[in-house]
């Protein structure tokens, strides 16, 4: 059983990058954590990490190892979970991320908290571009085309995105007609986080018309941010709808250039392919597909 102890402490070594987080995860000292790594070192004769004052980081040989340990610890957690099954309902940690969308994703973390008090969920809730395998997330709730062949996928569901204003921004600025004339306008735009790269506005235009050299008054990496300022008469965005749709519904906001616009983002919630679908994993699937308000 100390190799099974020492696998799990080599894992979250690896998938936090620091002892000391991986001593508080499990709760344990930071020295502790060290002598667990070198006594697997020791056992194994290879040296696992490379470690400097500031960062650790995996050796070729412990990237090797760490595939192995996850599917040992995969292994266990299954055969813990057929016995879960039998002796009550789903528990354990699950390490989710979510895209930075409070306002989407709290109410069905917070009803799935209710509904499976056993369930520790430690959620990274950002518009990050995580690496599912390599750090560790048992799923991840992204938007746009999938290609990670290591990852199953599941879609939770798709809405239509607009272009809105307040009325009073219209009122003063005027309600464009087309999408050249946004160049007169205030424009609240989304940045990627991973690229940093802006976002276009994916407007229908004539054979031979240009995209609108839209200006950049705001620029966010959320798109709460710009549907906030949008209410407060600040100019211009393209954003989903389940972000707006109070808003549109009572008037706060209206939609502009519709004729132009013609877009859906589709979420999807993913987990690797190679783990096992422990029984947390798979009620927190099944609650997400039926609660999250897209």
């Amino acid at each position: 059983m100390d190799s099974l102890s020492g696998i799990s402490v080599f894992v979250q070594v690896a998938e936090t990058r620091s002892f000391t987080e991986a001593g508080r995860l499990l709760g344990v000292s930071s020295s502790a954590v060290g002598k667990s790594v070198a006594r697997t070192e020791a056992r194994l004769g290879v040296r696992l990490f490379h470690r400097s004052t500031r960062s650790i980081t995996l050796t070729a040989e412990g990237a090797l190892v760490l595939d192995r340990c996850r599917r040992i610890l995969g292994e266990l957690e299954a055969a813990e979970a057929e016995l879960s099954d039998a002796a009550g309902s789903p528990r354990g940690r699950l390490r989710i991320s979510t895209p930075q969308l409070s306002g989407l994703m709290m109410p069905a973390l917070d009803g799935f908290m209710a509904q499976y008090p056993d369930i520790e969920l430690d959620v990274d809730l950002s518009d990050r571009m995580v690496d599912v395998i390599e750090e560790g997330f048992d799923a991840v709730i992204r938007t746009g085309v999938q290609h990670d062949s290591r990852l199953v996928s599941r879609r939770l569901g798709s809405c239509g995105q607009v272009l809105v204003a307040s009325p009073a921004y219209l009122a003063r600025h005027g309600v464009p007609a087309h999408p050249s004339e946004l160049v007169r306008h205030a424009c609240l735009l989304h940045k990627f986080p991973a690229s940093g790269k802006l976002e276009a506005w994916p407007f229908r235009l004539g054979e031979g018309e240009a995209p609108p050299d839209l200006p950049p008054t705001f620029v966010a990496n959320t798109i709460e941010v710009l549907g906030f300022l949008a209410l407060q008469d600040k100019g211009l965005t393209f954003v989903p709808t389940f972000l707006v749709r109070d808003a549109l519904a009572s008037g706060a906001l209206r939609t502009v250039l519709d004729d132009f616009l013609d877009q859906t983002v589709t979420f999807w919630i993913l987990w690797p392919a190679s783990r096992y679908a422990s029984p947390k994993l798979r009620v927190f699937i099944d609650y997400v597909g039926e609660h999250l308000q897209i």
